[in-house]
């Protein structure tokens, strides 16, 4: 039987700004992603979303990223390897100090937007994320793309792949950029079929029509994208049909 993850990026709001629906995606995912503060989100948010994720047996993991609030963690920044690495376990200790709270802790993490792009391809931010993880939690594992540069810096620390439902992919199998027509993709009976597709065969169909392997542990689904709740419902009801296992890849 096939194993799948169901993560999605929860609690990306900031102050009295709302993006997505949490609360209703914690009811479908089994894995948050929960941003921490740098890219969006905010202490109380991280909070209410922590609460509720213990609450429903969803694992918390830290979203981390840039310190970008105003590109949404998505423009590419050249920080030193010593800052970035701080910067990083400061956000994973604070989203964990606060799921202690709640009787949770942080399960796995995951960077976010530009930082997870630019360590799939650059082994020296690769390197900082990791010896932050190593330094909180060494026991922690990163999500992250199939064939991504952390694999080859990360050492003891383990490394989990992740696929996408709702992207488009390219030929060597990295994701569309945001920039291009056709990034996101939006319809629903597509975004099922590739879901089922990924977590049954291991593969997806990339932009020229190619078949692209993409074996991963845990399915992302989009949080912030126009009906997320009911695509990812769509998602997880498609995937019980095909006899997939939907669980946890991290406790």
């Amino acid at each position: 039987m096939a194993v799948i993850d169901i993560n999605a990026d929860l609690g990306e709001g900031f102050g009295v700004w709302t993006l997505g629906d949490d609360t209703a995606l914690l009811d479908v995912v089994t894995s948050a992603n929960v941003a921490c503060g740098f890219h969006a989100g905010d202490p109380l948010i991280m909070r209410r979303v922590c609460e509720a994720a213990v609450a429903r047996g969803v694992a918390v993991g830290a979203q981390v990223s840039y310190r970008d609030l105003a590109g949404f963690g998505r423009r590419e920044m050249d920080v030193a390897p010593e800052e970035l690495a701080a910067e990083v376990l400061y956000q994973l200790a604070a989203l964990d100090g606060i799921a202690r709270t709640a009787g949770g802790r942080v399960s796995y993490v995951k960077p976010h937007g530009a930082l997870y792009n630019r360590i799939a391809r650059d082994a020296v931010q690769a390197r900082a994320v990791v010896e932050a993880v190593e330094a909180y939690d060494a026991s922690l594992p990163l999500l992250t793309l199939p064939g991504s540069a952390v694999r080859g810096v990360a050492g003891a620390l383990t490394v989990v792949a992740e696929c996408y439902a709702d992207r488009a992919y390219t030929p060597e199998g990295s994701l569309v950029s945001r920039r291009l027509p056709g990034a996101v993709v939006h319809d629903t009976d597509a975004v099922v079929e590739r879901a089922v597709r990924m977590a049954v065969e291991g593969v997806v169909t990339a932009v020229d029509g190619t078949d692209v392997r993409v074996a991963a542990r845990s399915l992302c689904v989009h949080g912030d994208t126009p009906g997320a709740v009911s695509l990812a419902r769509a998602v997880r009801e498609a995937l019980a049909g095909a006899g997939v296992d939907v669980r946890p890849f991290a406790s």
